[in-house]
């Protein structure tokens, strides 16, 4: 099973200048609990913006176009075809970033279930997006809401979509 996870603001936002939109530990700690064991799936921007390279815990494949190309820690895919050839069909794995990858896999119809993490906030000044999710498509089958606290600086809802 193929997933995206990812956060998103009330406009589908999901960066600016490389970067998340916000720092949220409630999320961070939802994507730790999600993810760990599991295939992580990325560009090589998003690779290159984590704090800790490659993530513990987890398989990390990072597509590039750059032909030859080697981060350390990951397995290196040049195309998506190639990084679904790593992953194992009898578990799930994450596709986790960036832009582009999020709307070629959803593009290409080889999601499955959505972890999204909805932000109840709207960033003017973000410019990287993620696709708009078509509930034609897209059935919401778990939602939890968080209260922005003192760490968590906005309110934000964890949802599970499967395909319909």
């Amino acid at each position: 099973m193929i997933s995206i996870i990812v956060a998103i603001d009330e406009h589908n936002a999901i960066g600016r200048k490389g970067q998340l939109l916000c720092h949220l530990p409630n999320d961070l700690k939802h994507f730790k609990d999600i993810t760990s064991g599991h295939t992580v799936i990325m560009g090589k921007n998003t690779y290159l913006s984590l704090p800790k390279r490659p993530l513990p815990n987890r398989t990390n494949i990072v597509i590039t176009d750059v032909a030859g190309e080697q981060l350390e820690g990951a397995t290196m895919a040049y195309s998506i075809d190639e990084a679904l050839q790593f992953v194992n069909p009898d578990e799930e794995a994450f596709i986790i970033g960036g832009g582009m990858i999020y709307r070629q896999f959803m593009e290409n119809g080889f999601t499955d279930k959505l972890y999204i993490t909805h932000i109840d906030y709207k960033w003017d000044d973000a410019d990287t997006f993620f696709p708009a999710i078509d509930p034609d498509i897209w059935l919401p089958v778990r939602s939890e809401k968080q209260e922005a606290d003192e760490k968590n600086p906005y309110t934000h809802h964890f949802v599970e979509y499967i395909k319909r």
